[in-house]
């Protein structure tokens, strides 16, 4: 990846939408020639897709929290992740390093969604407890080019 695909992957960063003609005229490149490399970005997989970002204000999402999963035994990765996706309150879920096995990111309509949120969690056959730190304020949000 040269500064060329580096200008390129942030302007589809601020906005996916953006025609191949605007971003050439920012990198001084044809748009074919935009499009030729933009293709080749997602063949090799530096770029999976391209998505909508929503505003959780805007649809009332509230409540975010992250929740620390400490997990009973060493249950296999994908039944952990089978089971977090059907909680749809979880929005990221990893695993990590330390005495938690993985730390989720729950976004909720309210505090009363995000309790019963963690304790469908808290339920789930691999779970043996977690914690919560519910988020004040966002500091730092950004892609990492």
């Amino acid at each position: 990846m040269d500064e060329l695909d580096r200008a390129i992957v942030n302007m589809l960063l601020r906005d996916a939408r953006t025609t191949y003609g605007r971003i050439g005229a920012e990198v001084s490149l044809s748009a074919p020639a935009v499009k030729r490399r933009v293709d080749r970005l997602v063949r090799s997989g530096a770029v999976r897709g391209f998505t909508a970002v929503l505003d959780p204000a805007v649809l009332e999402w509230d409540v975010e929290a992250f929740v620390w999963v400490y997990c009973q035994g060493a249950p296999d990765p994908d039944e952990v992740r089978a089971q977090f996706a059907e909680v749809p309150e979880v929005v990221e879920a990893t695993t990590i390093s330390g005495t938690a096995d993985a730390v989720l990111r729950l976004q909720a309509r309210d505090t009363g969604e995000l309790e019963r949120a963690v304790r469908r969690l808290r339920a789930l056959p691999t779970v043996a407890r977690t914690e919560s730190a519910v988020v004040l304020s966002r500091l730092i949000a950004r892609p990492r080019v």
